[in-house]
């Protein structure tokens, strides 16, 4: 109903086995089979987020849902005609009642239901995270060697245990397609052209394809890019691009042991947690 022809849910494009991605598409399609202009970000751990889109071009949970709602490549319904097919239902206005203490179903209310959906979902009981609290699980040799090396080589973007600065950087890819520009978008500041936020990486085995553009369907091919494609780009991060060389030095050998680590940071209870499921 949040569609304009019924035919497009949040689900379609945020599917849970897949970390809350739209699975197996380098850029999210909608209504008419439409395609939008970025790969879908995983939904997960939002609550302890400030912004949100490739972007950052919402700063509150509460109105994320009106993008895709309002987006005419997305969903191209207006929240109004949504509020207006909801309170003709019988199955919702008793929700809100019990939710809200009244039947009405006003805008607000509408957004808060789908915030807090959002802020449920938690990740973070990976084997990672069971080794890190010291419960029993036992990281392999060649994940423990992933994990100093990826602490080493990419932490300082990926930082925390959110595995990401909430930063917005430029890591070096190809200008193709339709050349977008990224954060400038929404601060129109040219020192942000070609600026994209640094994703989270939990789960990050399942969330494929990777980049703003889904161009990297394998994370081989992502630890090939900073090893070998970073291309010097308008604004590239400092990070990429010291003493003359650009990219990250890894091996072979340490990029397979980087991604080693990147699987245990699959969280199999969040991704199959039956509350999430879609019904």
């Amino acid at each position: 109903m949040l569609s304009k022809d019924g035919t497009i849910s949040c689900a379609e494009c945020h599917s849970q086995p897949y970390g809350f991605t739209h699975h197996g598409h380098d850029l999210s399609h909608g209504i008419n089979n439409l395609k939008g202009v970025r790969n879908s970000l995983p939904l997960q751990n939002l609550a302890w987020e400030s912004e949100f889109f490739w972007d950052g071009g919402v700063g509150d949970l509460d109105f994320v849902p009106i993008a895709p709602i309002e987006n005419p490549v997305e969903m191209d319904e207006s929240t109004g005609n949504v509020l207006e097919k909801l309170r003709k239902t019988q199955r919702y206005p008793p929700m809100f009642k019990k939710a809200f203490g009244s039947e009405e179903i006003t805008g607000a209310k509408f957004l808060q239901a789908l915030s807090q959906f959002m802020i449920t979902l938690v990740s973070a009981n990976s084997r990672y995270d069971q080794y890190i609290r010291n419960e029993g699980e036992v990281l392999t040799k060649e994940e423990l060697e992933g994990m100093a090396l990826f602490r080493q080589k990419c932490s300082s973007c990926h930082a925390g245990e959110l595995f990401t600065d909430k930063s917005y950087r430029n890591n070096g890819l190809t200008i193709q397609g339709s050349m977008d520009v990224g954060r400038y978008r929404i601060t129109e500041n040219d020192k942000d052209k070609y600026k994209f936020r640094v994703p989270g990486l939990r789960n990050v085995a399942v969330t494929l394809p990777y980049m703003h553009d889904g161009r990297f369907y394998t994370l081989e091919a992502v630890l090939e890019h900073y090893a070998e494609g970073v291309q010097n780009t308008v604004n590239l991060d400092p990070l990429l691009n010291q003493n003359g060389k650009r990219g990250i030095q890894l091996s072979k050998e340490e990029q397979s042991r980087i991604i080693a680590f990147l699987k245990t940071l699959t969280d199999e209870t969040f991704l199959k947690d039956k509350r999430f499921i879609n019904q």
